[in-house]
């Protein structure tokens, strides 16, 4: 059956009537939405590789303090600073000027006559990052020169050849007295000949090598 174009007009007014529906404050209520999928999380980044110097590498340092077979022992520890940066291929990743930390390994004090004064040292750790980072290295080891031979021979023949002069001189007694003066020069001899330690003044540059290889992680 045709409806009138009335009803027609009528019904399509209702419809839009119904789609347009405001609410209580003036506005339009939007069509309700259909429930939308959750968002997944956006995972972070990987962190970056760990960065390593291999072993072998050169480690060029400055001591901060003198040090000395006269005054330290073993296991007495110390601070440096990087001379040259450490790199990876091209890429410099341990700053210079950062801190080290070492310890005396050896250290042998000179004898008056005979003995060399040794003093040993290694780095253990290295400044990444804000933290001290343990290292292994090689040891660097300094010696004193030797005593004279003459000196020594000196030294030790002090009282014969004064005995053998007081002999000259006086017969028995001159001898002894002979002895004893030149047992006196012999001790004068070894005063004068002192011991020969090994002083390593501050801002002293050594070279190490890395052992072992040094992982770093950024």
């Amino acid at each position: 059956m045709k409806l009138p174009p009335l009803v027609v007009t009528c019904v399509f007014a209702l419809a839009l009537a119904s789609c347009n529906k405001v609410d209580s404050t003036g506005q339009a209520q939007a069509p309700a939405n259909t429930p939308s999928q959750p968002v997944a999380a956006t995972p972070p980044p990987a962190p970056p590789p760990p960065l390593e110097i291999p072993a072998g590498t050169t480690l060029e340092v400055r001591v901060n303090e003198a040090l000395s077979t006269a005054r330290n022992r073993e296991g007495d520890k110390f601070t440096a600073t990087l001379e040259i940066p450490l790199r990876v291929g091209e890429q410099p990743v341990v700053p210079q000027g950062a801190r080290l930390e070492g310890v005396v390994i050896e250290s042998s004090p000179s004898g008056r006559v005979k003995g060399r004064a040794v003093i040993g040292i290694r780095m253990d750790a290295v400044e990444y990052g804000g933290q001290m980072i343990p290292i292994q290295t090689t040891l660097d080891t300094r010696t004193s020169e030797a005593h004279k031979k003459r000196n020594i021979e000196l030294i030790g023949g002090g009282s014969g050849v004064g005995a053998l002069i007081g002999a000259l001189a006086g017969g028995g007694k001159g001898a002894a007295i002979g002895a004893a003066a030149g047992a006196a020069a012999g001790v004068g001899a070894e005063a004068a000949t002192g011991k020969l330690e090994v002083e390593i003044p501050a801002e002293t540059v050594f070279t190490f090598r890395l052992k072992q290889p040094l992982t770093l992680t950024r």
